[in-house]
């Protein structure tokens, strides 16, 4: 079983992503284990404080290294296994399919989910195994990008897919009835005749060339 765990200050937002789909069915099949873990449980002070004002000045809060750090000691000290710890941050290694594969090898993944503008960067330096972005852009924060990845892995976890061969399948164009589809008159669409040819092999290369095309 692959487990996931995450550190968030916003735990409520996974909860209905966990209760839905395959991602709830996997749960109960025992193919992956999720757990949330918040942060603030990781803090001193009776504010439970998780971020501070940046040393040399600039806008805004970044979380802070010692619950952070706090957190992940106390999750990865029980020994299960592979284990890599990945904090998400916008300046981190664009997340793609070889590191997905990588990851679903694992044992176990603790996911990082930051917030404010930014994490103290000795956490990236001294904490996480890698830094990872699910994209070029900013999010809020850590959590969007951790069920991105979530839903990525445990694709290619055995049993996951009510098709296995959907676990590795290029995502091509796809067509389905029905065959000529009018939305206002006169204007009609319809289903490349390569696909009703029956053909496969002339089908595959109609949906190579418009990967390219795309």
């Amino acid at each position: 079983m692959l487990k996931f765990e995450i550190i968030t200050i916003f735990p409520d937002i996974f909860t209905g992503f966990l209760q839905e789909s395959l991602i709830s069915k996997a749960q109960k099949k025992r193919l992956i284990s999720i757990r949330t873990h918040y942060l603030r449980k990781w803090t001193t002070d009776r504010h439970q404080t998780v971020d501070g004002k940046p040393y040399g000045g600039g806008p805004g809060l970044v979380m802070k290294v010692e619950p952070l750090y706090k957190a992940v000691r106390d999750i990865t000290k029980r020994k299960t296994g592979k284990t890599r710890v990945v904090l998400f941050s916008p300046r981190g290694k664009q997340l793609d399919q070889k590191t997905v594969r990588r990851w679903a090898k694992l044992d176990r993944l603790v996911f990082i989910c930051g917030r404010y503008e930014g994490v103290d960067e000795r956490v990236a330096d001294h904490v996480a195994d890698e830094v990872v972005s699910v994209g070029p852009y900013v999010l809020n924060g850590g959590e969007v990008a951790a069920m991105a990845a979530i839903e990525a892995v445990s694709r290619l976890v055995p049993g996951f897919m009510h098709d296995e061969d959907s676990q590795t399948k290029e995502d091509h164009p796809q067509f389905t009835k029905p065959e000529v589809f009018s939305p206002e008159s006169g204007v009609r669409w319809r289903v490349p005749k390569v696909l009703l040819s029956g053909n496969h092999a002339e089908i595959a290369r109609w949906r190579q060339k418009r990967l390219k095309k795309n």
